[in-house]
């Protein structure tokens, strides 16, 4: 039985005497501890693939900053390549995909192709009782914008272009993702995870007519899937939150994670779904009493019996100060209701 269950109360709307905080890219490259063990592997992709560096880099956070739950370190993009999709990561670059740009030409997912994943989790389970094991995967609209984009992109046109006029085909590539994710974190939640977070980072530039017409009946369709097989709460975060978080409240997920675009105070009074976020980073480049600041302002705002997890409104960056995390995860821990 884990110490620290308050993340766990939260999802469920059970009384709590403070709101659970962690943090999306809690384990990363503004800590120097992770530098020290990012330099042990040649690539991002290998560190990721190294269960014991992966299991002690996804430790870092609990063990430096107290978080009240730990995400296993890996990235979104790893099932794609037993799919048959080409992945490397450049330093200071970011991902790189490469596939045929015909779905057809996908192979069928293999799950043990990611079992270093399962392995982390089991690990962290093993090296920790104290809090919760957060287990995650890209949704499938993320995921098939990296196909299409090749990596990231300032406006991912391609990939809208790619669904208007290939529409047929970005069916097809998103039934093969939403499968994918669907097995992926079934393997996740079999190898002990207690929660997993749905990642779609990139709903932010798309129109509501487009978000509810490509990427809403898959991403469903991943969160039925789950809940019809476990009883683990699934958390989804997307990006323009605020545009489309009313599409979401008739799903079966457990929680929404949101940017700074959406009233929390606002929304717990529309929803039944927990709530997770939304401080934007940007605050994390102010002085330290800012910091502090606006942590207590996004705090004293969200009704005390919401069920509400504090969070970003999107990752920690690399060139952000660890002292200045640390005070913020420690303002959210020292706020009772």
């Amino acid at each position: 039985m884990m110490k620290n269950d308050l993340l766990m109360k939260a999802l469920m709307g059970e009384p709590i005497p403070r709101f659970p905080v962690w943090l999306m890219r809690q384990a990363g490259r503004y800590m120097e501890e992770y530098k020290k063990l990012r330099a042990r592997e040649k690539d991002f992709l290998s560190l990721c693939k190294n269960v014991d560096l992966a299991t002690e880099i996804s430790l870092l956070p609990l063990k430096l900053l107290g978080v009240d739950a730990v995400i296993i370190f890996s990235d979104i993009l790893v099932p794609l390549e037993s799919l048959g999709v080409g992945l490397r990561f450049e330093e200071g670059e970011g991902p790189k995909v490469s596939w045929s740009g015909e779905p057809s030409r996908l192979g069928n997912y293999d799950p043990d192709d990611n079992f270093y994943v399962y392995e982390v989790i089991r690990k962290v389970k093993e090296s920790q009782r104290d809090v919760p094991v957060i287990g995650f995967a890209g949704a499938p609209f993320t995921l098939a914008s990296y196909m299409i984009e090749g990596g990231g992109s300032r406006d991912f046109r391609k990939t809208k272009v790619f669904m208007w006029e290939r529409s047929y085909d970005f069916t097809r590539l998103m039934e093969k993702l939403t499968d994918t994710v669907v097995r992926y974190l079934s393997r996740q939640i079999e190898a002990g995870a207690d929660v997993v977070q749905v990642f779609d980072s990139w709903t932010g530039y798309l129109g509501r007519e487009d978000y509810q017409e490509y990427v809403l009946p898959f991403v469903s369709q991943v969160i039925e899937s789950i809940k019809d097989r476990y009883d683990t709460p699934v958390i989804y975060f997307f990006r323009g939150s605020s545009s489309f978080i009313d599409l979401l409240r008739g799903t079966r997920v457990d929680a929404l994670s949101v940017d700074w675009s959406v009233d929390i105070s606002a929304e717990a009074l529309r929803t039944d779904k927990a709530l997770q976020g939304n401080l934007d980073p940007s605050v994390l480049y102010a002085r330290e009493e800012t910091v502090k600041l606006k942590t207590l302002e996004l705090l004293r705002s969200v009704p005390r019996k919401t069920k509400y997890i504090f969070n970003l409104g999107h990752g920690l960056a690399p060139d952000m100060e660890f002292k200045k995390v640390k005070l913020l995860v420690e303002t959210v821990k020292s706020f009772t209701i």
